[in-house]
């Protein structure tokens, strides 16, 4: 990458993880969990950017409950990077407000975002991915998702179609995104071929981003003008907690890059970069247990997946234990998610486990905030 070009990471932290409760929770959520190896998943996003940009370029958006114990495991990121919303507005203003605080610095920087949860393998090939996805966004008013090939007819992605390829085969035109279909489409999108999951992962200059947020959220630009035009200043905290809870509460999808695709495939400025690296979101206990099944880190020959003091069988297969102080004994189970820690015991089945963030809900209605 060249010398000249200002990158900075951006990674969104914001989420409560509540698909994996209960050893997710609001103040210890999945991004600080170290699920598949020693280093937590924001470890890992910010070692794996390391390549690319210094840290002290790079930026953490996350939330009041989270900080700091990221800035705890993120001793060499600046604190003062590490921004703490004070509440929850999905990700358009996050994005926005990263926009319009590097913009104050290098309109010119480009801003990668990313989510701090996923799993990536082959980092060579991601870091090829960037560094093209770089060289696009600095071409010109540009935005460039990563897609990923689909592997199966996902229902709880997001989807790009993409078009023809650019000029210099670079990039694919994006046509437009859609939301998580129903499993008829999604099968259909895999079919058509020309259709990838939305990553969540995007480059795009701070110029670029920030202007695009003027155009399409016009109410809350403003809002986050302010607030950046207030950082480093005695005045920053109480302008971030007066003004961001009035941002709208709205995915960067959904503000941004769905009315950019109406204005079609060659006017939009919106690119597609195939991933050509291992991906996974972990997004459920369920999708932890086939990541370290599909990657043999663990699983006894039943298809059994146990994070524990140790384990016993007897006609029981594909479940999926964690209880790292105590021996398990299963007997005549199958599929089942179990997730033993100090407070609380999660049985469920694997097929429901995208269910178990209603657990969280009914907690919070409930009044039982100590195990949320």
């Amino acid at each position: 990458m060249s010398k000249s070009i200002d990158f900075r990471p951006v990674i969104l932290a914001g989420g409560s993880g509540t698909r994996f409760w209960p050893r997710s929770r609001r103040a210890h959520a999945k991004q600080v969990l170290a699920l598949d190896g020693e280093r937590s998943m924001i470890q890992q996003t910010v070692e794996r950017l390391k390549p690319l940009a210094s840290l002290d370029k790079t930026w953490v958006i996350t939330n009041e409950h989270l900080a700091h114990e990221i800035a705890d495991q993120l001793k060499t990121v600046p604190r003062a990077q590490i921004i703490q919303e004070p509440v929850a507005r999905n990700t358009a203003p996050a994005c926005g407000l990263a926009a319009f605080l590097i913009e104050k610095q290098n309109p010119d920087a480009v801003l990668g975002i990313f989510p701090s949860d996923h799993v990536i393998a082959d980092e060579p090939k991601f870091l090829k991915a960037i560094q093209r996805g770089i060289q696009v966004a600095v071409s010109g008013e540009n935005i460039v998702v990563l897609g990923i090939e689909p592997t199966r007819a996902e229902t709880g992605y997001g989807y790009i179609e993409t078009g023809d390829l650019t000029r210099d085969d670079a990039a694919l035109h994006v046509r437009r995104f859609i939301e998580k279909p129903n499993q008829n489409r999604a099968e259909d999108f895999v079919a058509a071929g020309n259709y990838y999951w939305n990553s969540g992962m995007f480059v795009w200059s701070a110029r670029t981003l920030a202007n695009a947020v003027r155009e399409h959220l016009p109410e809350t630009a403003p809002l986050l003008e302010s607030i950046a035009a207030a950082f480093g200043t005695p005045k920053f905290e109480q302008v971030f907690h007066e003004l961001y809870p009035k941002c709208e509460n709205i995915s960067v999808d959904y503000a941004v890059l769905e009315p950019r695709s109406a204005k079609g495939e060659h006017l939009s400025h919106l690119y597609c970069l195939p991933a050509e690296f291992t991906w996974n979101d972990l997004g459920s206990w369920a999708s932890l247990y086939e990541y370290q099944l599909d990657t043999r880190l663990r699983g006894d020959p039943e298809g059994n997946v146990a994070e524990s003091e140790g384990h016993m069988t007897i006609e029981a297969g594909n479940n999926y234990v964690y209880s790292p102080k105590k021996f398990v004994a299963l007997v005549g189970v199958e599929n089942l998610v179990i997730v033993d820690t100090e407070d609380a015991l999660l049985i469920a089945h694997r097929e429901h486990s995208q269910d178990v963030g209603k657990i969280v809900k009914e907690l919070s209605v409930t009044g039982r905030n100590e195990l949320i």
